[in-house]
């Protein structure tokens, strides 16, 4: 990985991101409608809270695990982990 390969690392970040997010919202916007019933509506609401936790808990994890393959890539092509052999 160099740093050419970050662009793709992010866009797919940001992609998860908003899918995530648009997730949630359609799920608010569904426990607030009406006509549905109360167990639909709890599960909704579960589904939308698992999923928020996705953003809070697993997406920070990934960024930070990308970032930090990112810094040893580098460190270690730094020192000649390349050379044309």
């Amino acid at each position: 990985m160099n740093i050419g390969n970050l662009y793709q690392f992010v866009l797919v970040l940001v992609l998860v991101g908003m899918l995530v997010g648009v997730g949630v919202l359609a799920l608010d916007k569904f426990s607030t409608t009406d006509g549905i019933t109360a167990s639909a509506s709890t599960a909704i609401n579960a589904s939308r809270d698992a999923v928020g936790s996705v953003s809070n808990t697993w997406l920070t994890l990934i960024v930070t695990i990308g970032v930090l393959a990112i810094i040893i890539t580098l460190v270690i092509s730094g020192f000649g982990g390349r050379q044309g052999r």
